[in-house]
């Protein structure tokens, strides 16, 4: 079985500076890491390899510095890495994102099973492996919990819904985007990352693409256009009272009333 796994590289700090004309994240040179979800996403991969035998793949998507997150799924037990990075997919938002990605997919082959974490820590939409799915025309089950069965044509998951978990059968080629509660991430390990240090991790552009007009990746195929984007701001004001109940209780209720909580 071929599997391909999706992953991030995501900011590993919420102090991320943000370009005034773009309005995205400033992301090179920036601490960084792999999205945390995509470590459950691995290691189910992982785990169904063991079943069923067959191939591990990851793809990337992002500046040549996130070349550090396949390395790293290398060390966990990858086979084989792609990256996609071309200034053009710069200021994607999520439909440009999922569209990069399945014409990266295509470029790099056919898989029976992709997997995808539920969502990313930088945008948080758990939109992009279902648009993935849409543009390759494979069936996709979102949310899952569990895998129950895993056989030569087809598998079995608990898919969570709000009220009940559903039990779906798929058959392949499809997508799956899993669950932090599916499977406990294996660490790294230095054996394996010493035997992947020269692995070869072919990078995509634009101009590997079936699809090379410009006008579908980036800022100019992102129907979604941020008109401002900040820095949370911070409140560490504080005032610490030292009297009696009765008092502090006073004290409490007038504070809320200058705040206007009441």
């Amino acid at each position: 079985m071929r599997i391909l796994v999706c992953i991030k590289q995501v900011p590993a700090s919420s102090k991320v500076e943000v370009d005034p004309v773009t309005g995205v994240l400033k992301r090179d040179g920036a601490e960084s890491k792999m999205n945390p979800y995509d470590l459950y996403a691995l290691e189910t991969a992982f785990r169904i390899r063991e079943k069923t035998g067959g191939t591990v793949d990851v793809i990337s998507m992002g500046p040549p510095q996130a070349e550090q997150v396949i390395r790293e799924a290398y060390a966990m037990g990858a086979d084989h890495g792609v990256l996609i990075s071309d200034r053009r997919f710069g200021g994607a938002d999520v439909l440009a994102t999922s569209y990069t990605l399945a014409q990266g997919i295509r470029a790099w082959g056919e898989f029976d099973l992709i997997l995808c974490g539920k969502q990313t820590t930088d945008g948080d939409t758990a939109q992009v492996g279902p648009e993935i799915s849409e543009d390759l025309k494979v069936p996709s089950v979102s949310n899952v919990l569990r895998i129950k069965e895993v056989s030569e044509k087809d598998i079995t998951v608990d898919m969570d819904l709000p009220g009940e978990v559903e039990v779906v059968k798929v058959k392949y080629p499809c997508l799956l985007t899993v669950e932090k509660d599916i499977f406990q991430p294996r660490l790294p390990s230095y054996v394996k990352k010493s035997a992947s240090k020269d692995r070869e991790i072919k990078v995509l552009s634009l101009d590997d693409m079936v699809d090379k007009d410009e006008n579908h990746y980036g800022l100019n195929g992102s129907p979604t256009q941020v008109e401002k984007i900040f820095p949370p701001e911070s409140n560490d004001k504080k005032e610490v009272w030292d009297d009696s109940g009765e008092v502090l209780a006073e004290k409490l209720f007038h504070k809320i009333v200058e705040l206007k909580f009441v």
